[in-house]
């Protein structure tokens, strides 16, 4: 629920002249004010060779995951933003993310995310003991290529708990290659898919973090921590 209270408090602040470090300069205090940990600041990835410096990540318009806040980078209306927080509260990580508009976007970029955050709520109600991942997967697929857009392969879902990133890995798609496991009450997944308006293909820029769409296409994101119970998902990153 932490997640979700500091994105809610954020999603207000993402307005034209604000900056993307204002946003974690808010998030960094809130985490602190709550006696949580940040998840990602100093968060190792092999994959750049450093430590992540930040609470959050916040990625504007072809900035697909992983963009890194800046004092610099003043939002303009017509701009969207990705907010994906992670925390670590009582031995258990939380993680969440939305994406939000700075004022009024045009109706390619409202469809654009609308029909991401609709894959997502899809998702969730795959999320049922019995069912198998590739439920999950190939639902976010069928909805957003249906739609004219494109799933981004580089970056997935995974499970989470007393591990930031756990097993199993959750493509927004269906990869015949990996694991289809059976989902069991007690697994908790983040399921998050990211979404580009054009084409699939990304690419990390030079500060070794921040992945954009090759073709500068609007990217958006979303996502919800979810535990698999008797009784269907249950959605542990909002009310």
């Amino acid at each position: 629920m932490l997640v979700y209270q500091i994105l809610e408090k954020l999603k207000p602040m993402v307005a034209e002249g604000a900056t993307t470090q204002d946003l974690e300069i808010a998030a960094e205090k809130m985490i602190a004010d709550a006696g949580a940990k940040p998840a990602f600041k100093g968060y190792f990835s092999q994959a750049s060779g450093t430590k992540y410096p930040y609470v959050l990540c916040t990625s504007v318009n072809e900035e697909v995951v992983h963009g890194m806040p800046s004092g610099r980078r003043k939002l303009k209306i017509g701009d969207i933003v990705s907010i994906d927080t992670g925390v670590l509260l009582n031995g258990y990580y939380g993680d969440s993310a939305t994406t939000v508009a700075v004022g009024e976007v045009n109706d390619s970029v409202k469809r654009l995310l609308k029909v991401t955050e609709e894959s997502l709520e899809l998702a969730i109600d795959r999320v049922r003991a019995g069912n198998r991942l590739f439920d999950i997967c190939g639902t976010v697929e069928k909805h957003v290529v249906s739609n004219g857009f494109s799933i981004v392969r580089e970056f997935v879902g995974h499970g989470i708990g007393t591990s930031l990133h756990e097993e199993p890995q959750i493509p927004n798609y269906v990869d015949r290659r990996g694991e289809n496991p059976r989902l069991k009450p007690g697994m908790v997944l983040a399921i998050e898919p990211m979404v580009n308006a054009g084409k699939p293909d990304t690419k990390v820029l030079a500060d070794k973090w921040t992945a954009v769409a090759k073709d500068g296409s609007y990217s958006a994101h979303f996502e919800h921590m979810v535990a698999v119970t008797d009784n269907g998902p249950w959605v542990l990153s909002r009310p």
